[in-house]
């Protein structure tokens, strides 16, 4: 089996705004109590939904703010996140982003562009 999507993120320049908006759209709530690096959000505007709420689903976030482009993108669960960016460009992707480690210190994350420009993400914890 390959590597696993472990985790979705919706990212833009009003994320209470959002959180809002999928909160009444989807039933979701988010957890703002986990800061995340500031390459990815403003560190407390990150919102965790809850893999619970999912019905089994993978978990996700919603955040941004000013700053930050909007995109839409999922993390695949990777052993080492050097590893897979510099594999991602060897193959004719472009790195964005990485490695990062997490304010908590237990993930490390990196995003690069497939060759027609989607942005993927790449995660392992530590």
């Amino acid at each position: 089996m390959g590597q696993p999507v472990v985790h979705f993120e919706i990212i833009g320049k009003e994320p209470e705004k959002l959180q809002r908006y999928y909160g009444e759209l989807f039933g979701w709530t988010f957890d703002t109590s986990s800061p995340v690096s500031e390459a990815i959000s403003n560190p407390t505007d990150y919102g965790f939904v809850d893999s619970d709420q999912n019905g089994g689903g993978i978990p996700g976030g919603v955040a941004g703010g000013e700053g930050y482009d909007g995109h839409v993108t999922f993390y695949v669960g990777v052993d080492d996140v050097e590893t897979a960016l510099r594999n991602a460009e060897s193959l004719g992707g472009t790195r964005r982003l990485g490695p990062v480690r997490s304010p908590s210190g237990n993930l490390v994350v990196g995003k690069f562009e497939d060759p027609e420009g989607h942005l993927i993400g790449v995660a392992c914890t530590k």
